[in-house]
């Protein structure tokens, strides 16, 4: 047993080799973390931003104007009893379409025929009473041109003939108003057209000034889309047409398509057939209405859709990607590449909205390019790695990829520029 004092030289031996081994250990710790700060104290190793580029281009440019509108009949008529009476029956079928000259109702006729023969038992007594004038007036004008009657004679017989001639007129007119009053017994549809429920049903008195409303006849072709222009966008239109920005067709020659409600596009497109001449004093807005061809009837009175209406252009328009266009502190900005590839920050100004696209109104010019793809990576003055050329966006939106392979890939949708919502908002 060794005492505390003095310990085991083995220990000791121990203790020795133990401290000859950490010099050169701490020496290699203390390289490593050297080693490691050194690397993180460096600058990462950037490479350039990947983008892709196009050309600026003015052009004439088309742009559609669209408008919430309403689908009408262009021929929607009342369905009424002309005469009173009672509705016997119901002969067509509701919803149904309908043809001209059809019967849709038939009233009771009993009471009209029946005035109908009174009227021409009284018509017969004023012809016979006009017979029996003829007569006596033929007898009385040689009497008295031999003077064997007096002048006063033969004026009572010429005005009994001549009181007899209009009872006759007069009776022939209460004949055919009997005539037309058990012709309106029958109700016939006045068009070609799609049916409504009927509004009394069979057994109903009618009245003609008050219950008389039977049922509607809609017209489906063709059919009319209304839509309003408030005042604000006519001032707009007029203002860009004076300075030059905006150009109408000759004449109004307007191309009309209208856009159903899940988004597909009818068929058949339309022109402007009326416009009205004043405001409405109640909306403020301009009353604008275009007539569609609706062989089908897809088409029904009252739908909501929206109205495109083609034909205007602008002139020497710069239309470019929405996703090219970014919002800065207080404006728009687009990066502008020069000839060294380098990206310089431009303000520009916006209008309104075409598509995926914007009108540029101020601040680029034709010939110059600027980055649409990768524009959130970009930054000032650094080089960049042109990816591909885009075509002009002219066409409605339409970008094609020229050289250089696919586009690069737009930033995520969280990151893009701006929301087309609020787009529309800036363009106004």
């Amino acid at each position: 047993m060794s005492d505390p004092l003095f310990p085991n030289p083995r220990r000791l031996r121990g203790f020795a080799t133990l401290g000859s081994l950490l010099p050169p250990i701490l020496v290699v710790m203390a390289m490593a973390l050297f080693a490691g700060c050194k690397k993180a104290s460096g600058p990462p190793a950037l490479g350039a931003p990947e983008v892709t580029v196009m050309t600026v281009v003015a052009q004439n440019t088309p742009v559609d104007l669209e408008f919430t509108a309403q689908t009408q009949s262009s021929r929607e008529v009342e369905i009424r009893a002309r005469v009173d009476g009672f509705l016997d029956r119901r002969m067509y079928t509701e919803g149904e379409e309908v043809r001209a000259g059809q019967t849709m109702f038939q009233m009771d006729p009993k009471p009209f025929e029946a005035a109908l023969q009174t009227a021409r038992g009284q018509l017969a007594q004023q012809q016979a009473r006009l017979t029996v004038a003829q007569q006596n007036l033929a007898r009385v004008k040689p009497l008295a041109a031999q003077q064997a009657l007096s002048q006063k004679d033969l004026d009572d017989a010429i005005g009994n003939e001549k009181q007899a001639q209009a009872a006759v007129i007069s009776a022939q007119g209460q004949v055919d108003t009997a005539q037309i009053n058990l012709g309106y017994t029958t109700i016939k549809s006045p068009l070609n057209g799609l049916a409504s429920y009927a509004r009394q049903q069979d057994g109903s008195y009618l009245i003609a000034n008050a219950s008389g409303l039977l049922t509607y006849v809609y017209q489906l072709d063709p059919m009319w889309v209304n839509f309003s222009i408030s005042e604000n966008e006519m001032l707009h239109f007029q203002d860009q047409i004076s300075a030059g920005k905006l150009v109408f067709p000759p004449n109004s020659e307007f191309v009309v398509s209208v856009v159903l409600a899940d988004g597909r596009e009818f068929p058949q497109h339309g022109t402007i057939s009326f416009a009205n001449p004043a405001f409405s004093t109640e909306t403020g807005t301009f009353l604008v209405r275009a007539v569609l061809a609706n062989p089908k009837g897809t088409l029904r009175p009252g739908q909501f859709v929206r109205a495109r209406v083609s034909g205007a252009v602008r002139p020497d328009a710069i239309l470019v990607p929405q996703r090219a266009v970014l919002q800065g502190a207080k404006s728009h900005f687009v990066w502008v590449v020069d000839g060294e590839s380098k990206a310089h920050q431009r303000v520009v100004e916006v209008g309104d909205w075409n598509g995926d696209n914007w009108f540029i109104t101020d601040g680029l010019k034709a010939g110059e390019r600027i980055v649409v793809d990768g524009a959130i990576r970009v930054v000032p003055d650094v080089a960049l790695k042109i990816a591909g050329t885009l075509a002009s966006t002219q066409s409605g939106g339409k970008t094609i990829v020229e050289k250089g392979g696919a586009s690069a890939p737009e930033a995520p949708e969280g990151a893009r520029p701006m929301a087309q919502g609020a787009a529309s908002g800036a363009s106004q």
